[in-house]
């Protein structure tokens, strides 16, 4: 269902429910929340696998997936306490529910530490008011997870994670501007002025933080994923195209500037891939695996750029056209070394990483 769906979802912007809700009823809103919960209770290498072939029809319902069960449905099975689990684990398990992730701002972005948005002491819970940012899925979201700053001027050591019902009174939502992929997302800007109880308190007061930068590790595997889709699309549409175009008498497959092109990308790719399948399988071992989630989501997300360009190259004016699959992809691939960690901060990350090991 996703594949037939993926040009008309670009082409509308317009979030996919129909498709998110297919996707539930094959488990996918729930891959590895636990069985008892509504999930499919799988590894996380089995999630990854997943993410990159839905993300070779559409990188849109990928992502929206990737935030739904790494950010939100894990976050939760990870921190939240039993009441709360109750409410929402197996509604979004099951995807009667949609997740949520509130952790952008105007000014934290790469530097998500950086939270304004103030959750304020009252008698019975906490007062949250202020602004998040490209928040995805919030088109159609029944809970977010709030993070707001508890202790003024602690930076990460001050913030604190909500479970925040998306009708409470007090969330306007405004729909983002559009953007040039991954068009279909339901992002949105929230504005909050919300009073929620001391029961909505995710994990502990004031490390919500930790809990934001626990659950972007799962994150980035992801989104690890969803790039080696796009990716993995690009060149079999490549491909599919070479060996079809003439050109001075022969298939353009042919000629070696054509083959390095697919060698030097589907290579980049396979080694992408890799990484991506080591980190994926530390996730379930380790507790943290910051170094490894990382490595996979920068060098997928960059391989999968180079493969979008490479096969529009190969494509040319057929590819470069308005509404071709592979300028679809060529738009989609460049989110994935923005969101969920830019390039730069995870070359941050991994220089941080590997020079604490020496």
């Amino acid at each position: 269902m996703v594949a037939p769906r993926a040009a008309a979802i670009d082409e509308s912007g317009q979030f996919p429910i129909d498709v998110i809700r297919a996707a539930a009823a094959k488990g996918l809103t729930g891959v590895t929340i636990p069985k008892p919960w509504g999930g499919m209770g799988l590894d996380y290498v089995s999630y990854a696998l997943a993410m990159e072939v839905i993300a070779q029809a559409s990188a849109t319902v990928a992502v929206s997936l990737v935030v739904h069960n790494s950010l939100v449905a894990e976050l939760l099975a990870h921190a939240g306490r039993a009441k709360q689990k109750e409410q929402w684990l197996r509604r979004l398990a099951t995807g009667e529910a949609i997740g949520a992730f509130a952790l952008s701002e105007p000014d934290a972005g790469t530097d998500a530490a950086n939270q304004t948005m103030k959750a304020a002491r009252t008698a019975g819970g906490y007062h949250i008011a202020g602004r998040k940012v490209w928040v995805a899925n919030a088109d159609a979201a029944a809970v977010a997870i709030v993070f707001a700053c508890t202790r003024p001027g602690q930076r990460g050591q001050g913030v604190t994670a909500f479970l925040v019902p998306m009708n409470a009174p007090g969330i306007a939502r405004t729909a983002r501007a559009d953007s040039l992929g991954v068009r279909g997302l339901g992002c949105m800007d929230l504005e909050f002025d919300v009073d929620v109880t001391d029961d909505q308190v995710l994990g502990s007061v004031d490390q919500g933080f930790r809990l934001a930068m626990w659950a972007l590790q799962g994150g980035r595997v992801g989104i690890a994923a969803q790039a080696l889709g796009i990716g993995e699309a690009a060149i079999q549409e490549a491909i599919e195209f070479a060996k079809a175009r003439q050109a001075f008498g022969q298939p353009i497959a042919n000629y070696q500037a054509i083959q390095w092109m697919l060698a030097d990308a589907a290579t980049d790719l396979e080694a992408a891939r890799m990484l991506t399948w080591k980190a994926a399988d530390a996730k379930d071992r380790q507790e943290r695996i910051r170094l490894e989630a990382s490595m996979a989501k920068l060098a997928a997300s960059e391989a999968a750029h180079k493969a979008a360009d490479k096969a529009m190259q190969i494509l040319a004016s057929a590819g470069y056209r308005r509404g071709s699959v592979v300028e679809r992809l060529f738009r989609d691939v460049r989110a994935t070394e923005i969101y969920q960690g830019t390039s730069e901060a995870q070359r941050l990350i991994i220089a941080a990483g590997i020079l604490a090991q020496t």
